[in-house]
């Protein structure tokens, strides 16, 4: 069994990974030295701290370069910026090959999944910092910065300015919160009132799956355990989504009531945001504003004053690991494990961070917990429909005119958000990201709300130059990686997919790897382990019901072999310094 060790026995407010991370950036690997040296410090197996290495991308056994870029491959902030690749121009500017640090050390280039800079432009991460924007000339300035090796505090400041813009702003974005507000609320009401409050006004998860919050926060205050735990979800890991990077930057302060107010009602005294690897230059930002609500008497001993209500919060970022936005994930990577989804039953609720009774819930749901707490059920329930009260955020990219932060009733018709972000010509709109229901034109006129179209907040639009069949397989790749590899309808079941894609955009395919897609991707949602597996082949379906034609036009009329022999024989061919026909199969 793998102990569940959070903490460093020397340092107590030290977590795992992010004592791994320090050591990382000391030696820019981490070494299997390192790893029995943090296995004594937390007194942990080295198996698993070995576990815990090889299961999170942002972590990395053999050295990376004193400058390492990540490219984001998003479809919204992916490197592919019309026809020119550029993550391949940096590589050839530096002569770098891509997964691989040049021998002198001084740089690596890679990419990884989408960074929640969808609204920026084609994006990458330099040591953990963003570059937004990027184009042939801002990609030739920063190989001359790297080439000259200068500091990264002496760049431009500009590259690294992160614009927020909010065209639409609706319950929660409208006023500015005031710190306290919702705790001096709570605490003259007290918890059970405040309950009730939370219940009335009909608030669900914000995530998507739309779990009824106060019905959440009810359980977990009724399950008997040792202590109970409140827990944020900061780890918006689906492509398409970044609401949660722009209400971390600008309403970390609702973020923090919302949870202490949660943490009223529960009886908890601990906290945890976890917050996903791709954010941590947010970091600092947050531990300004955690200061200055302890400072303020709104986190710590004796919250305003009251007495026995202590409560505190602590931030551990995550290491690259989509999976850990699953609840279960995220709590074995909160005890010091590999992200990999329990079995459930037993939910969080009664048996969640180290076995205690824990509440999850997301960013947006807590700030508007709240705004709840201060005003009422029923100015909540004044937006929405009956099924779905308040507001929702959306994070609008693609192909649009104005891509940012939108925030609607819930009801709203997907065209007037189109309408509202200036988006015309449009072929098809991802809401939820790839897990999410692609929708093309006849479905314009159905409404963001948990009774029609869920969402967790992305809204990814293509317009019809695009490929959808690029689409699909940019999408499949990222589930394929993505896969904890748990179980296997998931871990070989997304490969399958990918390689059927590709099959097919190869123009090797036929009618019955279309029928092989069905198969495979119905199979993968009804056994897979968790929520990815049950939602990775979600876009294969609905592009096959709503645009089949994408597909149509590439197939060949008769069977093709998906191995291809000759291809296989290539490694053999440059091996032997031969190409002749007699090296060929054809």
């Amino acid at each position: 069994m793998i102990n569940s060790c959070p903490h460093n026995s020397d340092s107590p407010n030290e977590h795992l990974l992010h004592r791994l991370y320090a050591l990382q950036q000391q030696f820019l690997h981490i070494s299997p030295e390192s790893m029995q040296q943090v296995a004594r410090e937390f007194n942990l197996p080295v198996s698993q701290v070995v576990s815990v290495v090889e299961f999170y991308s942002f972590f990395y056994t053999q050295p990376c370069g004193r400058f390492h870029v990540l490219f984001s491959n998003c479809t919204s902030c992916g490197y592919l910026a019309g026809e020119q690749n550029l993550m391949l121009i940096l590589c050839q500017q530096l002569q770098v090959i891509p997964g691989k640090t040049r021998s002198d050390g001084l740089i690596s280039i890679d990419e990884t999944s989408c960074i929640g800079l969808c609204d920026q432009g084609a994006s990458l991460l330099i040591n953990g910092l963003p570059v937004t924007r990027l184009n042939p000339d801002k990609i030739a300035e920063i190989a001359q910065c790297i080439t000259t090796e200068t500091p990264l505090a002496k760049w431009p400041a500009k590259w690294f300015e992160i614009q927020d813009t909010v065209h639409q702003r609706s319950l929660l974005l409208t006023e500015q919160f005031i710190p306290g507000s919702a705790l001096q609320k709570v605490l003259t009401q007290g918890a059970d009132e405040t309950l009730s409050t939370i219940l009335q006004s009909g608030l669900c998860g914000r995530g998507g799956a739309g779990f009824n919050t106060g019905k959440k926060w009810q359980l977990c205050r009724e399950a008997p355990g040792n202590a109970h735990y409140v827990v944020c979800n900061a780890d918006e890991g689906e492509p398409g989504t970044f609401k949660d990077r722009f209400l971390l930057r600008d309403q970390a302060n609702a973020l923090f009531e919302g949870m202490t107010v949660c943490a009223f009602v529960i009886g908890a005294e601990k906290g945890f945001v976890y917050l996903r690897g791709e954010y941590r230059y947010l970091l600092d930002h947050l531990h300004a504003v955690l200061n200055q609500s302890r400072q303020q008497g709104l986190l710590g001993q004796n919250i305003l004053g009251h007495a026995n209500f202590h409560f505190d919060i602590e931030i551990v970022v995550g290491a690259g690991a989509y999976i850990c936005g699953e609840e279960s994930a995220l709590i074995e990577s909160l005890e010091g494990k590999p992200g990999i989804p329990r079995i459930r039953p037993p939910f969080p609720v009664t048996h969640g961070y180290l076995g205690q009774p824990t509440v999850i819930n997301n960013v947006e749901t807590l700030i508007a917990a709240a705004h709840i707490a201060i005003h009422g059920s029923t100015w909540f329930k004044s937006a929405g429909t009956e099924k779905s009260t308040g507001s929702k955020i959306l994070s609008v990219s693609g192909d649009c005119c104005s891509p940012g932060i939108y925030e609607y009733s819930f009801g709203v018709n997907i065209q007037q958000v189109l309408d509202d972000c200036h988006a015309h010509n449009v072929q098809a709109v991802q809401i939820g990201g790839p897990a999410g229901k692609l929708i093309g034109a006849a479905d314009f006129n159905r409404t963001i709300s948990f009774e029609d179209v869920s969402t967790g907040g992305s809204f990814l639009i293509f317009g019809q130059q695009r490929n959808l069949l690029t689409i699909n397989r940019n999408f499949a790749r990222f589930f394929a990686h993505e896969s904890c590899g748990f179980c296997t309808p998931c871990r070989v079941g997304t490969h399958l997919l990918k390689n059927n894609l590709d099959k097919i955009a190869n123009g090797r395919g036929t009618a019955y790897d279309i029928e092989e897609l069905k198969q495979l991707s119905q199979l993968i949602q009804h056994h897979s382990h968790c929520g990815l597996g049950h939602t990775a082949a979600n876009h294969i379906l609905d592009s096959l019901q709503h645009f089949p034609q994408v597909f149509e036009a590439k197939l060949k009329q008769h069977f093709t072999a998906q191995f291809d022999l000759d291809q296989a024989l290539e490694t053999a061919r440059q091996v032997t310094n031969r190409d002749d026909a007699a090296a060929h199969l054809d």
